[in-house]
């Protein structure tokens, strides 16, 4: 038989009679509104934030809040969500590139009104949702280079990042974006069951090491480091060494239990600002213990109680943030998409938080409503 007569030789041909002036036009755009890649990416086509429409209609960016498009746009807002789809750094279960789009569709369910706060987000904040990062999931490097450039861009522009994880790799470069815009020291809060302070693990930057990365940065030392949560029998020895010798503070479930959860909450907040001008937040969903938190990649026995994780939060970000990340979300091992829950949970409470203690957009009061008077007013 001709292979001329073959259905795929014919459609061969007509691929190359197909008009793709629209495409170009469109890939054009997307990159005009992206904005250019790190430098270390070699094809100058790939936009540094993803522009894809269809992932980010009004039903699927974060609580329903408005995609902006164009991201020469940016600044004037409080608050950009950002997805960093990131799992080239999970060394047992991976997963978590999907932890952005999972979070996203399960913030449906919000209507951004909290009872217990008397907060409405939607009202107190002006937040946008800025679509994901454009990682390399073949290469660690080069992504850890495009969510650096990604993040410093919002922090150029005074904007309070989300981030959407993504494997606990990204903490790294989500600091090492911050760095250059904070003139002093950088604290971080850091939950989780594992320390994350190896140099390397199977020879490369994976997420057990972001911590040892970050406070090799000049203005994020070891010092102003405080990991909440760490136990169990996951850890590693190199790490926690290296917690150690760089004085970072690790405080346990043990400790969290003798003291009690607004004492060690005073003392993270105490270790975190010492000397510091600003202070990051890294929550790592594995923390919470995994009957509440089952879709993660590396689940440890033993950890926090949702509600022990949202009263430490709302003490340790009460004197405002300078960005908040939840990764190692892992929808393929959740169950009924509770651990999606609880991170958009975690998200919501930490800006109602910063909203309510003035540190981020406004309360969202009624003009003509007058407010409580309190007793040191009369």
């Amino acid at each position: 038989m001709d292979r001329e007569l073959l259905h795929g030789t014919k459609m061969l041909q007509r691929e190359g009679e197909l008009d793709n002036r629209r495409v170009r036009e469109r890939e054009a755009q997307d990159l005009e509104h992206g904005l250019p890649s790190a430098e270390s990416i070699k094809d100058r086509s790939i936009p540094l934030f993803n522009r894809e429409r269809l992932k980010y209609s009004a039903s699927a960016t974060y609580m329903g809040t408005p995609f902006l498009e164009d991201m020469r746009e940016l600044g004037g807002q409080d608050v950009a969500v950002v997805g960093a789809p990131l799992d080239a750094g999970a060394t047992y279960r991976s997963g978590t590139r999907f932890g952005p789009q999972a979070m996203r569709a399960i913030s449906g369910l919000y209507s951004g009104y909290n009872f217990e706060m008397g907060i409405d987000l939607h009202e107190s904040l002006r937040m946008v949702d800025v679509g994901d990062i454009n990682v390399i999931p073949s290469n660690i490097e080069k992504s850890f280079d495009q969510i650096d450039k990604a993040l410093a861009y919002i922090h150029e522009r005074a904007v309070f990042p989300v981030v959407l994880g993504g494997d606990h790799s990204i903490g790294y470069p989500d600091i090492r974006g911050l760095a250059p815009y904070v003139d002093g020291n950088i604290g971080i809060i850091h939950f989780d069951r594992h320390t994350d302070m190896r140099e390397t693990y199977l020879d490369e930057r994976m997420h057990g090491t972001p911590f040892f990365h970050a406070t090799n940065i000049p203005n994020a030392p070891a010092t102003n480091l405080v990991q909440i949560g760490i136990g169990g029998w996951l850890g590693s020895r190199p790490g926690v060494k290296n917690a150690r010798e760089r004085g970072a503070t690790s405080i346990t479930i043990t400790d969290i239990e003798r003291w009690g959860l607004e004492r060690i909450a005073e003392m993270a907040l105490e270790i975190a600002w010492k000397n510091a001008k600003a202070v990051y937040l890294s929550f790592d969903i594995d923390s919470v213990d995994p009957a509440f938190a089952p879709g993660t990649g590396t689940p440890e026995a033993g950890g926090l109680t949702p509600r022990e994780a949202f009263r430490i939060l709302q003490i340790v970000t009460r004197e405002g943030l300078a960005g908040l990340e939840v990764v190692e979300v892992s929808p393929p091992y959740d169950v009924g998409d509770i651990t999606s829950l609880l991170g958009v949970r975690v998200i919501n409470d930490v800006l109602g938080t910063l909203v309510d203690a003035g540190k981020l957009g406004r309360r969202g009061l009624k003009k003509e409503e007058p407010q409580e008077v309190q007793a040191s007013d009369l």
